[in-house]
């Protein structure tokens, strides 16, 4: 296995003493190759809340002070902690389709939003062939949430999530690929060693006032959402043609309008 898919870049600092510790804490090292995996994979996805950073090219050690992060930055993350504990790991970068946040970013910022933005997702070199981690980016508590509102639907692309089999999506490690937010592929940008150089290529710039926007404000008001979602209250989405898709039916629902 080449190097560089070991090795220690600006953003996977996995030198960092924070991120040491944890790993040391963790006793992952001591770890079968399988078991590996599945434990930083785990801690990633449900000890990092899903949420929204500052921005995508944050370095993995302050995605962990941070405690939440999206499919970019939960990436950084877990292939830092993936070489850590000397497991081989590259990144895929594509675009996704924006619908997939609808219900979470304001439905004013929606509009304008652009159509379609950068996703990743880790791949590791397991049993002789690369295995993809996307599945770690929705913790188990919010998937749990979406699960038991929209009991009857079989898929769902909004509310962070896209996927065609909402009720059992591949999200738990098993030794095979994990998704959650797939279904909204739009383009294949390739794989790459580390993020640096995916931001390095295909960074979502922003004129500076947006980006300054979303840094102080929108990305606030789009945590905000995520912590309703948390607690049951799902809001509407418009569907095609302005009307609006209201969660499954259950007494014990709330709901809010998607503004």
């Amino acid at each position: 296995m080449n190097d560089e898919f070991l090795a220690a870049t600006r953003l996977l600092d996995f030198g960092n003493p924070h991120l040491e510790r944890l790993v040391e804490a963790r006793g992952w090292r001591r770890l079968s190759d399988h078991e590996r995996i599945g434990a930083v994979y785990d801690f990633v996805r449900n000890e990092i809340a899903f949420g929204y950073n500052a921005r995508d090219d944050l370095a993995a050690s302050r995605v962990l002070r941070d405690g939440y992060g999206q499919c970019n930055t939960k990436a950084t993350l877990l292939m830092a902690l993936l070489r850590a504990v000397g497991v081989a790991c590259r990144l895929r970068a594509f675009t996704v389709d924006k619908s997939l946040q609808r219900g979470i970013v304001p439905e004013i910022v929606y509009r304008i939003a652009p159509a379609r933005i950068l996703h990743t997702w880790v791949e590791v070199w397991h049993a002789e062939r690369w295995v993809a981690l996307e599945g770690v980016i929705v913790d188990a508590p919010m998937l749990a949430v979406l699960q038991a509102q929209f009991p009857s639907r079989p898929d769902l692309c909004a509310f962070g999530v896209a996927t065609d089999c909402l009720q059992a999506p591949p999200v738990d490690w098993r030794g095979g690929d994990t998704f959650i937010q797939k279904a909204a592929i739009t383009g294949d940008l390739g794989a790459f060693a580390a993020p640096d150089l995916v931001y390095e290529k295909h960074g979502q710039d922003l004129p500076p006032l947006k980006a300054l926007l979303y840094r102080h404000l929108v990305r606030h008001w789009m945590n905000a959402r995520v912590a309703r979602l948390r607690r049951g209250i799902v809001p509407e989405i418009p569907r095609p043609g302005g009307h609006a898709a209201a969660p499954g039916a259950n007494g014990a629902r709330q709901r809010e309008a998607a503004s």
